[in-house]
Formats: C-alpha cells, sequence, structure tokens
C-alpha cells in the first residue's frame, strides 16, 4: 500500500482532504488503523484521528465498506454487488452498485468480459465484481468490473397483515410505512394465512404487471391480537427469539456455586432497587459509614453484579446466542432476553433469600462523594430483601410498609446518605441534564392499553443511578491500571457540523454560541437553563439533544463527554448487555479471580465485536420505539376526530411532525394541512414559514391538533392543525382498524426508558 508523505513528528493530523484522497487511492483496504499507520498517527492523537473519521462520515465525506475498510464517499470498494443495467448490442454491459450513498448519483460501471461459471447476466441481475478505477480517452475517471460470481436473487423478507379483497383475491398490507405498495399473495402461496393474520412472506422473483407477489413463510398470529404489535417490531429488525437447542442445553446443566474462594459477602444487608415489574435482578447494593478515622464523614458502598462470566464461557453455545443479540429487548408486554430463562430470571438474577454468585466491587468515598479507592472482588451474596423505586422511596419519605420498615435504617438511610455525598462530586462535574419527557404504556390484563402515563423519577432512582455510574467507572479505572482491554461506553463530542447547525438555531433566538471554542456539557446546560423559563425552552432542549452523539461500544477510550467522565464502561448489567460480560471477563482476567476470564482469541475482536453490540443496541431501541408507536397507535384509534394539545418536535420540507401533551404520542401534520398558504421551510429557523407572517410554525411551538388517521399496523398518526371555530367537528374518520388503512407519519421522540432499564 502505497504511503503519504511521512509527516514530521508532532505535526497535525492529516486534513479530511488528505484522508479522502488516501481511501480513494486505496479503496477498501484502509481503516483506521491502517490511515493512522500511513501519516504517522500514534499514542492519544489516534483518539482525534477516530474523532475526524466519525465527523467526516457524519458529513457524508467518507463510508465502510462492509468487513473491509472506509472508502471515500463517491468511491466505489474493490469488491461489490453491482447490478445490470444494460446489455448493448456489441456485448459489452453497463452495471451500478447496488449499494450507493443517498444524494449521490451512483456511477455507470463498464463490465468486461471475464471467466465466470453460469450464463451471461441479463439486466437486472445482480453480480459480485471486483473493480477498477481507470481513466477514458479523455482521461476522466471510469470504473471497470470483472464478474467473480453471479448471484441469486435474494428474497426479500415482508412482515404484514393478510385482507381479503371483495374479489377474493388476497393482499398483503405492510407493516413498513415507507412502503410504496401492498402486495398479492396467489391463493397456493397463502399457506393457510387468512383475512387478518399477521404474517411473514417472502417476495418471488419476476417483474409482474400490478403489485409485487409475495409467499406466506411463516403466520405470527391474529392481528388483533394485542401481542402482535410487539411481535411486528421484533420480526421487521430481525432480533432473534428462540435460542439454539445448544445454548437451552448449557443453561440447564447451570448449577447454582459454592463458597470456594469467593469472598462471603452474605452478612452484608445487600438489596436491590428496581422498577415493580422488573423480570430479573442483576445488581444489588449497600451502604455504610466509613470508619476510617482518615475519611471522616466517608462512605464505603458496595456494587454487587451477578457473575453471568461464571455461566457463560467464551466460545460456548450460550457465550454465542448472547453475543449474536448483543443486548436485550423490552417491549411493553414482553422481554426478548440476551440469556436464556434459565440464567436471567433464575441463577443469574439476584433473588431474595438465594446464595448468588456476584462481581462485587468496593468503593470508599470522601464526605464529598470523591471516590477514594476501590477494590473488585468475586463473591457470593445473599439479597436481604428485593424492593422498588417507589417502595423505598416511600419508605425514605416516612412511609414504611412491612418490608421497608426494618430497612429503613440499617440499609436505606446510609444509601442516602451516600448518595447525597456523591451528588455533590456530581455537581462539581456538572454533566449534561437534558430534561426528556419520558411515557410509561400500562397494559391491561388483555394486553390493551389502559393508560399512557408520564414515568416517575424518584430520588430513588438517582440512587440507583449514581451508584451504578460510581461502578462503572471504577470498572474502567480498574482494566486501565490492570492493562486489561476495556470495552469503553463512549460519548464523543458533539460533530463541527451538529455544532454548526445548533449555532445557527439559537442566532434565530438572539443567543450566541462562539465559534472555536471547546464546549464542554455545563456550556450546554447553562444555555438549556437560560431559556427554560420562556417560550423557547422546548425547542432548545430538543436541538440540544440532537446536537450530540450517540453512544456507542469502543475499544478505545474517548471518554463520556454526557457524563464529563474521562473514563467509563458498562459493567452493572450483564445480564442485558454482552459489553458488561466482556468488562467482567478482563475484570477476572486482569484481577486473576478465577475460571471464566477474557479469552486471547477475543482481544482482537475487541473493535469488530464494539460495532456489532453497537448495531444491536440501536436495532433494539429501534423495534422498542416502534412498539410503543404501535401501541399509542392503538391507543389512539378510538379518538380519531378529537383535538390536542402538542408542540411541534421536527420540522420538514413536507409538514410538522408534533408530540401531544398528554400522552407523549408523536404523528405528521402534513404541510397540505397547513392552509391555502404557500410555506418556505426555513432551515436555520427550523420553521414553516407563509407568505403570511402571521403563519409561522416552529420547532417548539404550541399547536392545536385535530388526529385525522390512527393506524396501529405501521404506528402511524396523521394530524392536521385544528381549524377555529370547530370547523373540524364535521370531519368524518376513517374506518377503523383493522381495515388496515395506510398510515403517515414518523415519530421523531427519543426512545422511551424501558422497565428494568438503568442505562447511560
Amino acid at each position: 500500500m502505497a504511503k503519504p508523505p511521512p509527516k514530521p513528528p508532532g505535526a497535525a493530523l492529516p486534513t479530511k482532504e488528505e484522508i479522502a484522497k488516501f481511501l480513494a487511492e486505496h479503496p477498501g483496504k484502509a481503516g483506521k488503523r491502517e490511515i493512522a499507520r500511513a501519516f504517522g498517527i500514534t499514542g492519544d492523537a489516534r483518539i482525534e484521528l477516530k474523532r475526524l473519521l466519525a465527523e467526516m462520515k457524519d458529513q457524508g465525506v467518507i463510508g465502510r465498506e462492509r468487513r473491509r475498510g472506509l472508502v471515500a464517499a463517491g468511491a466505489l470498494p474493490s469488491i461489490t454487488v453491482i447490478e445490470v443495467i444494460a446489455t448493448p448490442a456489441d456485448g459489452e454491459m453497463l452495471a451500478r452498485p447496488v449499494q450507493w450513498p443517498e444524494g449521490l448519483q451512483a456511477p455507470e460501471i463498464d463490465v468486461v468480459p471475464g471467466r465466470h461459471p453460469g450464463p451471461a447476466p441479463g439486466i437486472g441481475d445482480r453480480v459480485l465484481a471486483r473493480i477498477e478505477r481507470v481513466e477514458d480517452h479523455a482521461g476522466q475517471p471510469r470504473y471497470q468490473a470483472k464478474i467473480i460470481r453471479a448471484l441469486s436473487r435474494e428474497a426479500e423478507r415482508v412482515l404484514g397483515v393478510i385482507r381479503i379483497e371483495n374479489s377474493g383475491e388476497a393482499r398483503l398490507v405492510t407493516t413498513d410505512r415507507r412502503a410504496k405498495s401492498d402486495f398479492r399473495v396467489e391463493a397456493a402461496d397463502l399457506n393457510g394465512a387468512v383475512e387478518g393474520e399477521l404474517v411473514e412472506a417472502e417476495t418471488l422473483p419476476g417483474r409482474p404487471m400490478g403489485l409485487p407477489k409475495v409467499r406466506v413463510r411463516r403466520r405470527l398470529g391474529a392481528m388483533d391480537s394485542p401481542k402482535s404489535i410487539s411481535l411486528i417490531a421484533i420480526h421487521s429488525h430481525g432480533i432473534p427469539v428462540a435460542f439454539p437447542p445448544e445454548a437451552v442445553q448449557e443453561a440447564k446443566k447451570a448449577k447454582p456455586v459454592a463458597l470456594g474462594k469467593r469472598e462471603d459477602l452474605r452478612p452484608l444487608p445487600l438489596i436491590t432497587i428496581d422498577p415493580a415489574d422488573a423480570r430479573d435482578h442483576d445488581d444489588a447494593v449497600f451502604a455504610e459509614p466509613d470508619e476510617d478515622p482518615k475519611n471522616p464523614g466517608g462512605h464505603h458502598v458496595v456494587v454487587a453484579i451477578a457473575d453471568v462470566a461464571h455461566y457463560v464461557r467464551p466460545g460456548s453455545a450460550l457465550d454465542r446466542a448472547a453475543k449474536e443479540r448483543g443486548n436485550s429487548a423490552y417491549f411493553p408486554d414482553r422481554v426478548v432476553p440476551m440469556l436464556p430463562e434459565e440464567l436471567s430470571t433464575d441463577l443469574c438474577s439476584l433473588i431474595e433469600g438465594q446464595d448468588r454468585a456476584a462481581l462485587a466491587v468496593h468503593m470508599w468515598l470522601d464526605s464529598e462523594g470523591n471516590k477514594i479507592r476501590h477494590r473488585f472482588t468475586r463473591a457470593l451474596i445473599r439479597i436481604v430483601a428485593g424492593v422498588h423505586y417507589a417502595q423505598a422511596q416511600d419508605a425514605i419519605d416516612g412511609r414504611t410498609d412491612e418490608i421497608t420498615k426494618g430497612l429503613l435504617d440499617p440499609v436505606l438511610k446510609p444509601l442516602w446518605a451516600a448518595w447525597k455525598a456523591v451528588m455533590i462530586a456530581r455537581e462539581k462535574r456538572e454533566p449534561l441534564e437534558i430534561d426528556a419527557p419520558e411515557r410509561l404504556v400500562k397494559l391491561g390484563e388483555d394486553g390493551t392499553v389502559q393508560s399512557i402515563e408520564p414515568r416517575q423519577r424518584l430520588d430513588a432512582h438517582r440512587v440507583i443511578e449514581e451508584f451504578m455510574i460510581l461502578a462503572n467507572v471504577a470498572a474502567a479505572e480498574e482494566l486501565e491500571t490492570r492493562r486489561q482491554p476495556c470495552m469503553y461506553r463512549v460519548h464523543d463530542q458533539p460533530t463541527a457540523t451538529k455544532l454548526e447547525a445548533l449555532r445557527e438555531f439559537l442566532r434565530t433566538i438572539d443567543i450566541k454560541l462562539a465559534k472555536g471554542q471547546v464546549l464542554k456539557p455545563r456550556q450546554f446546560n447553562g444555555i438549556l437553563a437560560r431559556t427554560a423559563e420562556g417560550p423557547h425552552a422546548r425547542a432548545v432542549a430538543e436541538i440540544v439533544l440532537r446536537s450530540q452523539a450517540q453512544a456507542v461500544y469502543s475499544p478505545e477510550n474517548m471518554g463520556h463527554f454526557g457524563l464529563a467522565l474521562r473514563r467509563y464502561a458498562h459493567f452493572t448489567s450483564p445480564i442485558r448487555r454482552y459489553a458488561d460480560i466482556l468488562v467482567h471477563r478482563a475484570l477476572i482476567r486482569g484481577g486473576k479471580l478465577g475460571d471464566g476470564g477474557l479469552s486471547d482469541d477475543e482481544v482482537p475482536l475487541f473493535e469488530e465485536t464494539a460495532e456489532h453490540i453497537s448495531t444491536t443496541e440501536r436495532r433494539a431501541m429501534a423495534a422498542e420505539r416502534e412498539s410503543t408507536e404501535r401501541y399509542l397507535a392503538a391507543f389512539m384509534q378510538d379518538r380519531v376526530g378529537a383535538r390536542f394539545t402538542a408542540r411541534v418536535n421536527g420540522v420538514t420540507r413536507f409538514g410538522l411532525f408534533i408530540t401531544l401533551e398528554d400522552t407523549g404520542a408523536s404523528g405528521l401534520v402534513p404541510i397540505s394541512s397547513l392552509g391555502a398558504d404557500f410555506f418556505r421551510h426555513d432551515e436555520a429557523a427550523h420553521a414553516l414559514v407563509g407568505r403570511n407572517p402571521s403563519n409561522r410554525f416552529a420547532l417548539g411551538d404550541a399547536v392545536k391538533v385535530v388526529l385525522r388517521e390512527a393506524t396501529p399496523l405501521t404506528g402511524g398518526l396523521l394530524f392536521a392543525i385544528a381549524r377555529p371555530g370547530g370547523e373540524d367537528e364535521d370531519f368524518e374518520p376513517p374506518p377503523a382498524f383493522p381495515r388496515f388503512r395506510r398510515g403517515a407519519s414518523a415519530s421523531r421522540g427519543r426512545a422511551p426508558l424501558k422497565k428494568n432499564r438503568k442505562r447511560s
């Protein structure tokens, strides 16, 4: 691989143009490591390089070739899938890449003759090809492709509901709100499916006139069953449900552990504090005053975490299944666990009165919540009580019950005292504080939505969150001290592109955000505090939230911007996050704490694993969000035609995204429903502005809307701006579900915090 001119020691990072040029010359062969090596980037500068590459991806300057390296945007990888678009009479073929960045025109590719098995491909056929960049007779760059092998046309998976037309013909109404059409199902391809049934189908080859055809592969149940709502999200995102038989067998063979060489922490009154409907309990806490006279007013805190690594060994069937899932997924009516129930709700769940294996950390804090030291240990614990958040909070507030009255003085009060000290340190650190309202979907016994309520935010939640953050920091510090690989939880600084968008918006409301300054969370908190009582509070909070990077997993430490922490790893939830299992294994290996430590085979795969589990996390969050949207649409269906107060939470050239104040449901107000005025999209101000200056709709505005359509199948909610004088009262609502009218909305809200989740 050709190397660019060397930079002198201490030189700055390469420019974006230099990186793009380097990638264009080595398509698909260069990744972050190759770039660092080529430009002589070492040490901490590699972290800055990673940030620069992330910004270039955000700007669309570069992309990633699957399983290979990075590529310059507009450049083809060395090996890719192409689709034949022309077969001229002289025998030459033209093709285009199947995968191409949105917004860029795909290049035409000359397919040159080569030896490959099978007949010559025709128009529409796809082939795997080796790509070369050449110049034509005029010196202009072109691509040539040599076919490696023809590809069979893979059937596309489609999820939808069967509908029988009056003519007797069957249709598949897809759950994907982006789909351009329904599908036709021949009687022979129904596989027994009937009207109103949720099915998984596959597209059939050919280019028929009219609707494309599908064949039913799996019948998932009646669409009018409440359980179908989460099933749609699970299957549409490809979340694995069934565990391999060998993984289940390993889980069934698992046994409780004996004390052995473990530290015996059973005398400690450890408790779990979780949601009332939690199905697994992977963290327990204990606190007491530090008796060391050198630490007056200090605290000793123990966080004990289920020792999942004892049961899930590297390379085992359980390990492979857990890694494939990456994390558990939580829905209003069910959990799709990362581990079989024999572990997730039994042997690895910290159940009251049962001896359980744990990986624990002792932490000693000073009177202002600063950690003085810590010690990790493999232990045997016994939970004295499992309480839920409201129960613990009630006890602290003076309302004890039969369970908490004996816990108040010896257990709960010391925990709250230690937490108040920790909050002193937190306030000095000034992490990002964005108030994002969360909604809780409550289901009845029949599985239907009974209510949509604001999720409680109690001090009890904060107590557990702060102790988990402390333990996570201690884990990252311990692994660095012992020179062990660490799967960090990183949250990068906002990119320059996102900051510029924020700066442009703030300028429209007369708030200046200086260029060039290194922003800290406290600056964002200052902006939020400055606008908290004004008319732009919601809009500013929304834009600040959108300006933030997404937290991901990485073997390289980039810090956690939102928490204002230099190092951070996930340690506290190994039942439901694979990253935590890896951190546990590294701690066991580094501290020589027995069997089940990190294997040598796992270490080289850390970067690949980090990308995988970051992807599975996003997959689960998207499925959880879509499931909630569908439940909301089902809840709203009998309220079509009603008026609501809402806030604008997104502005596009085709309409407004709004969120209802009472339920938190989100939907679309098409621009066509805003009135006869001509509207211009002001991107900087996040507003639609009419020729009449009074016709202006901006991010954060309060609006009155009428619900026009609710479609549980897609989760779509369609609204219109309510007209003064009650003209909307004559509106006739569309037929109710399950006639499957197609919705047209898309949610822009954050995924609500799911039950049994403590996520940072």
